[in-house]
């Protein structure tokens, strides 16, 4: 999957498969998780989310099934 970079403290990129609805979220220690059931509003206003960790934290971590993937 294609990830973009985005400006955060704690993630360095992030992408979507809208037919999985899969995200992507890629950390600055380089660990990569998968998200599952994720709509592609939600990746569209982490993208363009003030604060993309802030975001993240509120609206994807704890709300979705993941999977550490790297």
């Amino acid at each position: 999957m294609e990830r973009v970079s985005v400006s955060s403290s704690n993630i360095a990129s992030i992408g979507h498969d809208e037919t999985t609805q899969t995200l992507e979220v890629e950390f600055l220690d380089s660990a990569v998780y998968e998200y599952y059931g994720v709509p592609e509003h939600v990746f569209q206003e982490l993208l363009s989310a003030s604060s993309v960790g802030r975001y993240f934290a509120q609206n994807v971590k704890n709300v979705y099934g993941f999977t550490r993937i790297g």
